[in-house]
């Protein structure tokens, strides 16, 4: 046989083992199907279980007109579709969730972002980049806000908003004394103690609200967004440093640009929230507020079903929010991807 009969017999029986070893890999095997079962099959059920059939069974709701507690139910289609959207409530509610979805994560975010990189790399300009001093101090100082439950939270602001002895109109009016004396001296009329029924009054309300969510979210991610620094190599943050590049200019055009992703998911979770919101407006305006100034959908859809036993209504409220809430996240997400592509 010729060389050349050799190597080709030798390329044949080579094919021919490939060959083998694909079928063999094609075959199940118990281990591999145990594998399939254990990692893939187990975390689906449990995915499609809790997940994908209540939403199913919500949108099924909301095509009839149950009450919650009554055995039976009468499909009526889409008719709870067309009461809400013709409902002022459910738009005034979806305006407050809409302007919280503005605020919530734009100030948060970069407050947290702030201080971040306060404790990060807003230290002394000389030797290693670090953070301020006592940074491990402010850190814990600012997350602890987090770790108080948020039905506490409520609570607790609702005492510092509270018209007659609450902290801010005992601080307000403590800043007007000297205004007062200063008046006092040259004969005027001093300025009345201030009284602002925060929480009552439907102009300062949601601000009111959105504050303590504010303060409640920022130490998290605040935490997030250092997680996200430390990981930047220091050798890039000391080169920017020699080339001149002031704090500021590199939180803006080093820290922020490298910590994107970081950003992204902030934005997506507070995002969420401020569509939601439930536990905040429950507890410190059970009611809504006045004029409905502080309702959100989520408590618009509570009171539908619990207070009037509407639930096909509220489940349509539900998937409306739930397709809101979906749209946002994945608009996040593009804006995010996009970005990353044109860098």
């Amino acid at each position: 046989m010729t060389a050349s009969g050799v190597d080709v017999g030798g390329g044949t029986a080579a094919a021919t083992a490939q060959r083998a070893v694909r079928r063999r890999r094609r075959v199940p095997t118990v281990e591999r199907m145990v594998f399939f079962l254990v990692f893939l099959g187990l975390p689906l059920a449990v995915y499609l279980m809790f997940v994908v059939s209540p939403f199913v069974q919500s949108f099924y709701y909301s095509l009839t007109n149950w009450s919650g507690l009554s055995p039976s139910m009468e499909f009526i289609g889409l008719a709870n579709y067309q009461r809400i959207f013709a409902d002022p409530v459910f738009w005034t509610s979806l305006r407050n969730n809409l302007v919280l979805l503005i605020v919530l994560p734009s100030v948060t975010i970069l407050l947290a972002f702030a201080l971040a990189v306060m404790v990060t790399i807003g230290g002394s300009t000389h030797g290693g980049v670090r953070g301020v001093r006592g940074a491990g101090f402010y850190r814990v100082v600012s997350f602890f806000p987090y770790a108080v439950p948020a039905v506490i939270t409520g609570i607790l602001f609702n005492f510092i908003y509270h018209p007659g002895g609450g902290l801010l109109n005992g601080f307000l009016n403590l800043l007007l004394a000297p205004v007062n004396a200063v008046l006092g001296l040259v004969g005027a009329e001093p300025v009345a103690d201030l009284g602002v029924a925060w929480l009552g009054d439907q102009r300062f309300a949601l601000a009111a609200v959105a504050f303590a969510i504010i303060w409640t979210f920022v130490g998290f991610y605040m935490v997030l967004f250092v997680a996200g620094i430390k990981s930047i190599p220091q050798e890039v943050l000391e080169a920017a440093r020699i080339d001149g590049a002031g704090r500021l200019r590199s939180a803006v055009q080093i820290v922020a640009p490298m910590i994107r992703d970081n950003v992204s998911t902030a934005l997506v979770y507070m995002g969420i929230f401020a569509l939601d919101a439930f536990t905040f407006v429950s507890v410190m305006t059970p009611n809504g507020g006045t004029a409905n100034s502080t309702k959100v959908v989520s408590l618009d859809l509570y009171q539908t079903a619990f207070r009037d036993g509407r639930f096909g209504e509220a489940s349509a409220m539900g998937v409306i929010m739930a397709l809101v809430t979906m749209l946002v996240a994945v608009l996040v997400i593009w804006l995010g991807r996009s970005r990353k592509e044109q860098r």
